[in-house]
C-alpha cells in the first residue's frame, strides 16, 4: 500500500492512498475460491464448480465486497501505522474503482488534540452543603395535608380566602369569546394559585348565585401566542361554596399515608428535601470543576465536532425563537451576537468532553458491565410493560448505549478528579446553596464524547 500525505493543517489531514491491483485481485481469487467450496449450483458437484462460472455469476458482487473490505482495511492500517486517532469520521473519496487497475482513494479526517493534562492538586474547589429548612419541611406537611382535605359545603355567603367556590365562567378579549377561555362547574380555591396572575384573589367575597366580572391580563410569554399579554374579562357566576377542612398534622394522618407514626413521615419529607439539596450541592460543585478544568487549558478544538455540537445547540436556539421561548437577553440580541456566543459554549463544551475523555482514557476510568446494566434497567423503568423492548433497543444500538454510559463515565472522572483536588466543605442555608453564582459559566459537557473516546477511541463522536 502506497500512502501520501497530501493535507496537514491543524487537526486535518489527508491522504492518498494507493492499494496495487494484484493485492486486490488476490483478494478477489481467494474470496471466490472459499465460495466455491460450498456452493451447490445445479449440474455441477458441491466444490466442483470452475472457476469460469463463478467469476461470471458472482464476480461483481465478490468484486464490489473486496473493494469496501480493502478500502476499509486500508483505512485503519494508515491509522494504526501512523499513530492517528481520528476525532470525526473520515472522509473518503474514491478516484479508481476499476477492478484491473490499483484501488485509488483520497481520505481527509480530524485528529484529536494532544491534551496536556492539569495538576488536579492545584484545583481549589468549595463544594457547598445545605440541610433542609424547617419551614419548608412544615409547609410539605401542611401541603400533605391539604391533599388529604375535607371539603364542606357552607350555606351561601360571601367567599373568604382558600374557601372553594365552584363557579361557571366565560373568557373574551375585546367582547369576544376565545377558544379554551370558558369553564362549568370548576372548582377554585379563592386566592390560591394554578390561574392567571390576579383570578382567584378576585372571587374573594363572591357569594354563591352572585355573578362578576373581573379584569385580568395574561402574563407574557403565556402557552398560547394569541393570548400572551393581552387583557381579558371573565364574567363569572358563584353556584356553591366548600369550606376547607384539613386533617391535624399526626400520627393519624401518617398512619393513613403507611408511615408508622409522624416522626417517621417527617423523616421521610426531610430526606426528599435532602436528596434535592444534595443534588444541587453536586451540580455546584461540578460546574466548579469544569470551570476550574476549563481554565486551566488550551488547545484546538476538531472543527468536525465543534461544527455538530453548535448546530445542535442552535437547532434548538431557533426552534425558541420560533415559539417566542428566548429568555430576555436573547431576544434582544442579533443573530450574529448569538451565533459568537453560542459557539463559544458549544467549544467549551466540546472542549470539556476532549479532555474528561483524555483523563478516563490516561487513568483508566471505565464504566463497569454492571454498572450498564443498571442504567440500561433504570431506563427500561420509565416504560412500563415495554422494558423487555427497551433493554433489547439497547442490545442492539451501540450509539444508544452510549448514550447512558456517557454521563455515567462523566461522573465517575469528576469524582476521580475531587480526589485529587484540594476540597474546602462549606455549610450554607438551602437559600445560599440554590443562589446562582454572579458570573455563571456555560453549559458543562456532555459525557458522549467521553464516553465514545474511551469505548472506541478513533470513532467519530459527537455531543449531544
Amino acid at each position: 500500500m502506497q500512502v501520501t500525505e497530501t493535507l496537514s493543517d491543524g487537526l486535518k489531514r489527508g491522504y492518498s492512498v494507493v492499494v496495487p491491483a494484484a493485492d486486490i485481485e488476490s483478494r478477489r481469487s481467494k474470496r471466490l475460491a472459499e465460495l466455491g467450496r460450498d456452493l451447490r449450483l445445479p449440474g455441477f458437484r458441491p466444490g466442483k464448480v470452475p472457476a469460469t462460472v463463478l467469476k461470471q455469476r458472482y464476480g461483481s458482487a465478490v468484486a464490489a465486497e473486496v473493494l469496501e473490505e480493502s478500502l476499509n482495511e486500508a483505512t485503519q492500517q494508515l491509522l494504526s501505522d501512523r499513530g492517528l486517532r481520528a476525532a470525526t469520521q473520515p472522509k473518503v473519496e474514491m478516484v479508481s474503482l476499476d477492478p484491473a487497475r490499483d484501488l485509488e482513494f483520497k481520505l481527509e479526517l480530524e485528529l484529536f488534540p494532544d491534551i496536556s493534562l492539569p495538576d488536579f492538586a492545584g484545583i481549589e474547589i468549595t463544594r457547598l452543603r445545605a440541610d433542609p429548612d424547617e419551614e419548608k419541611v412544615t409547609a410539605a406537611l401542611t401541603d400533605i395535608a391539604r391533599h388529604h382535605r375535607e371539603l364542606v359545603e357552607e350555606a351561601p355567603r360571601p367567599a373568604a380566602k382558600g374557601d372553594i367556590l365552584t363557579v361557571d365562567f366565560t373568557g373574551k378579549i375585546d367582547g369576544v369569546a376565545f377558544a379554551g377561555g370558558a369553564g362549568t362547574d370548576m372548582d377554585i380555591e379563592v386566592g390560591g394559585a394554578g390561574f392567571i396572575p390576579g383570578f382567584t384573589e378576585q372571587l374573594e367575597g363572591l357569594s354563591p348565585g352572585e355573578s362578576r366580572s373581573i379584569e385580568v391580563t395574561f402574563p407574557d410569554p403565556y402557552g398560547s401566542k394569541e393570548l400572551a399579554g393581552k387583557a381579558a374579562t371573565f364574567d363569572i357566576t358563584a353556584k356553591t361554596l366548600k369550606r376547607q377542612v384539613l386533617p391535624a398534622i399526626d400520627d393519624e394522618l401518617a398512619t393513613r399515608l403507611g408511615f408508622e407514626g409522624l416522626d417517621d413521615l417527617t423523616t421521610a419529607v426531610k430526606r426528599r428535601f435532602q436528596n434535592e439539596l444534595d443534588q444541587l450541592a453536586r451540580l455546584r460543585t461540578k460546574r466548579q470543576l469544569l470551570d476550574a478544568l476549563a481554565a486551566a487549558v488550551a488547545f484546538a478544538v476538531p472543527e468536525g465536532m465543534l461544527e455538530a455540537e453548535f448546530g445542535q445547540i442552535w437547532q434548538r436556539v431557533e426552534a425558541d425563537r420560533k415559539e417566542g421561548k428566548l429568555d430576555a437577553d436573547d431576544a434582544g440580541k442579533s443573530e450574529d451576537v448569538l451565533r459568537a456566543e453560542y459557539r463559544a459554549i458549544a467549544e467549551r463544551r466540546v472542549r470539556l468532553g476532549l479532555l474528561l475523555s483524555e483523563i478516563a482514557r490516561v487513568n483508566g476510568v471505565s464504566v463497569a458491565q454492571d454498572e450498564l446494566n443498571r442504567a440500561i434497567r433504570a431506563e427500561a423503568s420509565r416504560y412500563p410493560g415495554q422494558e423487555k423492548q427497551v433493554i433489547e433497543y439497547f442490545g442492539k444500538n451501540p450509539q444508544a448505549l452510549n448514550g447512558l454510559r456517557g454521563p455515567i463515565l462523566e461522573e465517575k472522572v469528576v469524582d476521580f478528579v475531587l480526589e485529587l483536588a484540594r476540597v474546602t466543605d462549606q455549610t450554607v442555608t438551602a437559600e445560599e446553596l440554590a443562589r446562582e453564582p454572579d458570573a455563571p459559566a456555560p453549559d458543562v459537557a456532555t459525557a458522549d464524547v467521553a464516553a465514545a473516546d474511551v469505548t472506541a477511541p478513533g470513532q467519530s463522536t459527537g455531543e449531544g
